[in-house]
Parts: structure tokens; sequence; C-alpha cells
């Protein structure tokens, strides 16, 4: 503990416990204690994260989920009809679509993610629960599910690329660029992914997406310049903001 304090851990005493009972050796608690100082990661070093009180499996060089993002899942449990079809974009560890799927019965449940490590690690979390493809956005998602999805949840990254400077260590050196760079106005992804929204939603289906406070209009712009009717959310509990986006009945 004094040396994760030393280093600048701001939780160092409940890091250490969970390292204390992660690790089965002292020399192995030893190697984790060093990766953490070095600024790895606690999930990827304890081989998990916590997310809406679900341990999530977390690979190494994937996204780790984080507690903000419970908000968009809230959002979407509330919304959702019984035995709904989802789609999770961008989908990084399944954390998203494992969360929705523990709280809603019988839920359809399909991922995708660009990232092969994100896959590999999605489909070990999603095993039994849903299926999940790799490629960019819809592209590798079944035709057949064209104008079927109820919702469609996407992490998708926000981060303006200029700023990816200035994120701590520990996201910029350890986590997929991909999964934090989001163009030049950090929108880039959410303007893809609107685009096509209404071609996978059923009529009443709904896209949520999580953004930031500052950005939120223009995502609101976005959504329905793609006839899409929008509506921001925002929550001080998780510090998080999503903007929904739900197709029009014909």
């Amino acid at each position: 503990m004094v040396a994760l304090r030393a280093s600048g851990c701001v939780f160092a005493e409940d890091e250490a416990a969970l390292l204390l009972a992660e690790a089965t050796t002292e020399s192995e608690l030893e190697r984790m204690v060093d990766r953490r100082i070095t600024g790895e990661p606690l999930e990827v070093i304890l081989g998990w994260a916590e997310f809406r009180g679900i341990r999530v499996g977390i690979d190494p060089h994937v996204f780790v989920p984080r507690y903000r993002t419970g908000f968009l899942v809230e959002l979407a449990i509330a919304l959702a009809p019984p035995s709904p079809t989802v789609i999770d974009l961008c989908c990084g560890s399944g954390a998203l679509g494992m969360a929705f799927a523990a709280a809603v019965p019988e839920t359809r449940l399909f991922a995708a993610d660009v990232e092969s490590a994100a896959v590999a690690c999605a489909r070990r979390n999603l095993a039994g629960i849903g299926e999940v493809f790799e490629g960019d956005l819809f592209a590798p998602l079944p035709r057949s599910l064209r104008g079927e999805a109820e919702l469609l949840l996407v992490n998708a990254p926000y981060v303006p690329t200029g700023e990816i400077g200035r994120m701590p260590p520990e996201a910029r050196l350890y986590e997929p660029l991909v999964a934090l760079d989001g163009g030049g106005d950090g929108l880039d992804i959410h303007r893809r992914v609107a685009a096509e929204a209404r071609n996978w939603l059923r009529p009443g289906g709904t896209l949520l997406i999580e953004t930031s406070d500052r950005q939120r209009d223009i995502a609101v712009e976005i959504f329905e310049r793609n006839h899409l009717m929008s509506r921001v959310h925002y929550s001080e509990d998780y510090d998080a903001t999503v903007v929904s986006g739900t197709r029009l009945r014909d």
C-alpha cells in the first residue's frame, strides 16, 4: 500500500486490498504492484472490472468500462420492451450488453467491435448471452437484423483528437487509440452511427449514445439531421450525459 500511495494512486488502500485478494503468491503480488506503479490500469492487472455490480473480464489493450456508462445502461433498461432485440456497437469488453441482459430477461443481443482484442474479450464475457461480431460499426452484423432492433447501445469514442494527450496515462498508454479518439470535435463516430441508425432500428426504436455535456448540442443536431427524435439525458450521480434518438413510426 505504501508503494501504491507513493506512486500517486488516489485509492491506494482499496487497490491494495483488491490486489491482495487476487494474488496467489507474494511474488505475484509484487509483480502486480510493480505493474500498477508503472500506470497499468488496475482492471487489466486484476483481469476484471466491476460494472453495475457485475464482474466483467478485461484483457490487455481492451477499453475498461467506466462507471459513468452505467447511466446509459440504466436508461436502456427503462426503455426496454419484453424480450428486446438489442445491438451493442463499439462493445469493447461487452460490459454494456452483459449488464443489460442481466437486468432484462430474454434479451436477444448482438454486439460488434473493430478491435480483435476487444472481440475476443467480449466473446468470453457474452458466451451464452449474445453474439459478437468483428468489424466496423454495423458492417459485420447480420443483414437480417436490419429494422429489427428496439435498442441500439453505443459507447463510441468521443474525446477530440487534440485532447488525447491530456488523458490519464492509464488510458492513453494502455487502451487502444481507436476506443478513445473521436476525431476533430470528438463526434466522428456519432455521425456515422446516426447516419445508419434508422436502417437498424424498428419504428419507435431508440439509439442511446454517450457523449459529454459540452458536445450534447452538436450531438442533438446530428441526430435530428438524420431524422431521429432526440433528447438529452444527464445524471449527477453518474456525472454522465447521454443523447437518445428515436426512430419515429413511419
